[in-house]
């Protein structure tokens, strides 16, 4: 362990947007342990091959590059793939999985953030709030009332799960005393435990669609899971539905997404990710007056980052 050489690549701006100022708290954790932390200022693939190629472990980055099977067929000493976050799509796991490298995942260190985010976009679309504060604001204050008054109360909605990690069993447990009745369609995770949370499982997706009023996508990012809601999940849904995806932005075909808004199958949407990120200024989202939008900050908090970044090389340590 001792005289190990772990390279990290250097925080881009939007990563110390997320994460802080960079290595303070990883350079304290390896000098204590007499690992070298190497930080690698680059920004072409072949840049981090040179550095990275003798690595004995890699601290990985939604942010920076990915680690892609090129660079994974590089690493010559590397053990370890070590990330932050819920997500790994950062990093090729079937390279790194033939190789014999772990990739390890941060899953616990946001589900409350993330489950609490979720629900103030779900409260805030059903009541549509920057309206009713809009309406406020430029002296419409009598079309207020009128517009709540076309929608029924939240007490007996349906809200459906794709996907029932962690996050939406901790959103599940905060909707339960709103009256929802709940459903969920993942096909790896166990029925009873999805009773366990009062949450029915529904065998096909389809039906999930159909049956919801409020529809939350907590989807990984995977080959399996890229695009898998477009047009034809949109049109079995609700025209009176509310789409909320606070899981990965390319799990939604976002064009299909913008025009399932623009011709009524659904009624509105809240997003904290989207397909490019940061979003385009041109996109039409953002001139849209039925959807709420978040710059993928779910997971924000003041214990989120310093939390995070001490659990990152935990993972490297338990591997040595």
């Amino acid at each position: 362990m001792p005289g190990n050489k772990v390279v990290i690549q250097k925080f881009t701006s939007r990563m110390r947007a997320v994460w802080g100022e960079p290595l303070y708290i990883e350079q304290e954790i390896f000098n204590q342990m007499g690992a070298d932390l190497v930080e690698a200022d680059v920004t072409s693939e072949d840049e981090y091959i040179e550095i990275a190629k003798d690595a004995d472990a890699i601290l990985s980055h939604g942010g920076g590059i990915k680690i892609s099977a090129n660079i994974i067929e590089s690493l010559q000493n590397c053990k370890i793939i070590a990330l932050p976050s819920v997500g790994y799509d950062s990093v090729d796991v079937s390279a790194a999985t033939a190789r014999g490298i772990w990739v390890t995942n941060t899953p616990d260190v946001f589900i409350e953030e993330v489950a609490d985010h979720t629900m103030t976009l779900l409260l805030a679309s059903w009541r549509r709030l920057l309206t009713q504060d809009n309406m406020v604001r430029t002296n419409r204050w009598l079309e207020a009332r009128p517009m709540l008054n076309q929608f029924p109360r939240l007490y007996g909605q349906t809200l459906g799960f794709i996907s029932f990690g962690n996050i939406p069993k901790a959103v599940s447990r905060r909707a339960k005393p709103f009256g929802f009745n709940m459903i969920a369609h993942d096909p790896y995770i166990h029925e009873l435990e999805m009773i366990k949370y009062d949450v029915e499982p529904v065998a096909r997706l389809s039906e999930l669609l159909s049956r919801s009023d409020f529809v939350s996508a907590h989807l990984p990012l995977s080959k399996e899971t890229y695009r898998m809601i477009s047009e034809e999940q949109f049109k079995q849904m609700k025209p009176g539905a509310v789409f909320l995806n606070t899981g990965r932005g390319n799990t939604v075909d976002e064009a299909a997404l913008i025009k399932a808004l623009q011709q009524g199958w659904i009624a509105f949407a809240a997003l904290d990710v989207f397909e490019k990120e940061p979003i385009d200024p041109d996109n039409p989202l953002l001139k849209m007056e039925n959807v709420i939008l978040t710059a993928h900050a779910a997971s924000a908090s003041a214990r989120m980052p310093v939390e995070a970044r001490r659990k990152w090389p935990g993972a490297y340590l338990s591997s040595q």
